[in-house]
């Protein structure tokens, strides 16, 4: 172990022109050209990142005096600063500290501009913070960690979200309903069976995001630019301080991948998808011609022009942003699918797509939330068209197969039925008589004294979301299991 060097006073020394990166160029190097040093920032979206940076960097530093390469008073003094550094950042106001005077874009990122600040508030202990550490090891830590943090917070936006699905499912969930494949009605259930869909979806977004911070859980520190270091640095000393898992096993990988982030892109897409159907189902449900729900007045917008209208602005917009998700999602790939291995610095570039989709879907999740708190089904409304569509013709057939048919033939049997009932301008299987019933049958081989009076007991909505048995199906069985089911897990 080499030997503590002694601590050192703070220096009074200025900053060089140049950026402090670019000792071997003469003169100014890039700050030269005000163009060049616009174009090279990633200071005006990365300063999100100031608290992972500090916290990397406290990590780091007390591995350095763990391992002899700094002192204790080296230690004692990067920490004190930093810890100002945090606070003055928290005390400048929004978007993370705007206002803060360290944010200088001449030093490109918030690596810099950190490290910087340090250096002139005390002096010589700042500059032997970044030993055997690169911005390449030091981002690749710092989107990490943010990506921790921010999933999460999606986990408890999803949270939200799905009490909120819960709670209506308690207030509606026995209303009985159409439900559509094609968007053409299909079967009967009960609201309460709809809305177990978006639980289950949503749940599986949690999922998603539980899978990621397992996945991408290596701590990357140490990997140095993309080599490692020739410095006794404990990588494993820095993933406990910062409660990663094991040290990445390829310092070569740990500082190229951006597999968290397309990751975090890729979940945040998907929660968006599943917005986005869940909005498009609403937007028809609230239309005139279903009159399913109706959106509190606080979720919808008028007109310019048309005085009556109540506009479902809110959910199309979700709709809208599932776009935006998609969109930095291909453009993350994108940027990684041409790129050797090692560093390089389009991966300046993932952070911007990564922070747009995380905001776009957290405000997204959140509006959800409020929107479903305070939507209510229509029952009467509902009700009213519930008797069209023959809802109950695969219950029918379910009889028969009861009662000793085989299904294709009652298959066959209820679409006969079905015709019969239209060229009668008749609109529910019920209206017809046991005779009838039956001498389909017979037309089918399957005798004409196969149907009795029980066959009512199978016929009309309400009947049949009382016979469904399966688990998970969308009747009241189902839903009175799933709400004790989902009561438990989200209390």
């Amino acid at each position: 172990m080499p030997k503590k060097p002694s601590a050192t006073k703070k220096s009074a020394k200025t900053l060089p022109a140049a950026k402090p990166w670019e000792h071997a160029k003469s003169g100014e190097g890039s700050a030269a050209d005000p163009l060049a040093t616009r174009f090279v920032e990633s200071l005006s979206f990365d300063r999100r990142l100031y608290k992972h940076d500090i916290a990397g960097s406290v990590a780091h530093a007390a591995m350095l005096e763990s391992v002899g390469l700094i002192t204790a008073a080296d230690l004692k003094a990067i920490m004190r600063g930093l810890a100002e550094i945090q606070a003055e950042i928290e005390a400048a106001g929004p978007d993370y500290g705007a206002a803060w005077p360290g944010w200088r874009i001449e030093l490109e990122d918030v690596h810099m501009c950190i490290e910087a600040a340090l250096i002139a508030k005390i002096g010589e202990p700042g500059r032997k913070l970044h030993t055997g550490r690169s911005r390449n090891d030091q981002v690749a830590l710092d989107l990490k960690l943010w990506i921790k943090e921010a999933s999460a917070a999606l986990d408890q936006r999803l949270l939200d979200l799905l009490r909120a699905l819960l709670g209506l499912a308690k207030l509606d969930g026995t209303i009985v309903m159409p439900s559509y494949t094609h968007l053409q009605r299909a079967q009967p259930i009960v609201v309460g069976g709809e809305l177990m869909n978006w639980l289950a979806a949503f749940q599986r977004a949690r999922k998603r995001f539980d899978a990621l911070r397992a996945v991408n859980d290596e701590n990357p520190l140490g990997a140095g630019a993309i080599a490692g270091s020739s410095l006794p640095l404990d990588r494993s000393h820095t993933a406990a301080a910062l409660g990663l898992g094991a040290p990445a096993p390829s310092s070569i990988d740990a500082t190229a991948s951006r597999d968290a982030a397309v990751d975090l892109a890729y979940g945040l897409s998907m929660t968006a998808m599943t917005l986005s159907r869940l909005a498009e189902q609403w937007i028809i449900y609230a239309a005139t011609e279903f009159g399913f729900i109706t959106l509190d007045g606080k979720y919808t917008t008028g007109s310019s022009m048309m005085p009556q209208k109540r506009n479902p602005d809110m959910l199309e917009l979700i709709r809208g942003r599932c776009g935006w998700a998609y969109g930095e999602l291909v453009a993350l790939l994108t940027i990684l699918k041409g790129l050797p291995v090692g560093y390089n610095r389009d991966l300046q570039q993932d952070k911007k797509h990564i922070f747009s989709a995380y905001d776009g879907v957290m405000d997204s999740l959140e509006m959800a939330a409020r929107i479903v708190a305070t939507t209510r089904f229509n029952k009467e409304r509902i009700a009213a068209g519930l008797g069209r569509g023959f809802l109950d013709a695969t219950a029918l057939a379910d009889y028969f197969v009861v009662k000793g048919g085989p299904f294709r033939t009652a298959h066959q049997v209820v679409g006969a039925l079905v015709r019969l009932c239209e060229s009668r301008g008749q609109h529910e299987l019920s209206q017809l008589a046991v005779e009838d019933f039956n001498a389909a049958c017979a037309a089918a081989g399957l005798g004409s004294t196969l149907c009795g009076k029980d066959v009512y007991d199978w016929l009309g909505p309400e009947n049949v979301v009382r016979r469904y048995r399966t688990a998970g199906n969308a009747g009241l069985a189902g839903l009175e299991t799933q709400i004790k089911q989902w009561t438990k897990a989200l209390s």
